[in-house]
């Protein structure tokens, strides 16, 4: 399997090597990333997938079950542990 990567530039001018047809560059999503909250503490992928879903706050999470979570594409079981600890911090837990 031979995979070439392509130099890309993003909207902001940022160059960057991808061997897919993903957009996001590498620098805007680490100039996005929270610097404090629940969010910062999850890969791009998993933050990206709950944001889209509009869910920014644990209140929201909290309406969600662990496998209404896992559903949602970007979002893995590594991830849980770390929101299972950051609703816990709140007195908050996933929908039974």
């Amino acid at each position: 399997m031979n995979t070439s990567k392509e130099l890309k530039t993003c909207d902001k001018g940022h160059k960057y090597y991808k061997s897919t047809d993903c957009p996001s560059c590498p620098t805007c999503q680490q100039e996005s990333k929270p610097s404090s909250g629940f969010l910062s503490k999850l890969s791009s992928p998993a933050r990206n997938a709950l944001i889209h879903e509009g869910i920014t706050t644990l209140e929201q999470l909290s309406r969600f079950s662990e496998k209404e979570i896992l559903k949602i594409h970007g979002i893995g079981p590594a991830s849980l542990p770390t929101l299972r600890a950051a609703l816990e911090e709140k007195q908050l837990s996933f929908k039974r």
